[in-house]
């Protein structure tokens, strides 16, 4: 197993990345969105984070959160909200040994990508990219298309135009 380093800096805000296992298609199901939800709000009740933005795409998620001053452990919650949710909704294919062993089910890719917010530069592009992300991919033609994602809050509070990122044949905002 890798050596791998995460940063663990207390009351810091972290842009992460969630995988499904084998990038299925999954997060946007009524059900399983709904036992996302339920678990993030079970794991906020005992460890609380705020949640600055989300979206949630087919395969994969992308969020940044704001932890609590002294409290950096990010890993114990994403443990827990992928433990909730695997155990919620079942996965109807079978689990390799591999994965039986270490106690994982067949919903989420073992690891998350985070990246800790250096400054309020960093902290908007992460915030644009997340809620770009369903254009990105094809899904909508409008950012405000897209169901699952913080955007329509921020919109509500001011945060963003309603208008942002106008029509995807209209732009190129992150060169991709």
């Amino acid at each position: 197993m890798s050596d791998y380093r995460r940063a663990q800096d207390a009351g810091a805000c972290y842009f992460f990345t969630l995988v499904t296992h084998q990038r299925q298609p999954l997060l946007t199901q009524p059900r399983l969105r709904e036992a996302l939800r339920l678990a993030i709000v079970q794991v906020r009740q005992r460890y609380p984070f705020n949640i600055c933005g989300w979206v949630l795409l087919p395969d994969h998620l992308h969020c940044l959160w704001q932890l609590p001053e002294e409290d950096a452990d990010y890993g114990l919650r994403w443990s827990m909200i992928k433990r909730l949710t695997s155990q919620a909704v079942p996965s109807a294919q079978g689990v390799s040994l591999s994965r039986r062993l270490r106690r994982e089910s067949g919903l989420w890719q073992r690891r998350f990508w985070e990246h800790r917010i250096r400054d309020e530069a960093d902290y908007r592009r992460h915030m644009d990219y997340l809620h770009w992300n369903p254009m990105r991919h094809g899904l909508v033609e409008r950012v405000a298309d897209w169901p699952w994602s913080s955007y329509h809050r921020l919109v509500r509070e001011g945060v963003y135009p309603e208008d942002w990122a106008g029509v995807a044949d209209d732009m190129d905002a992150f060169g991709e």
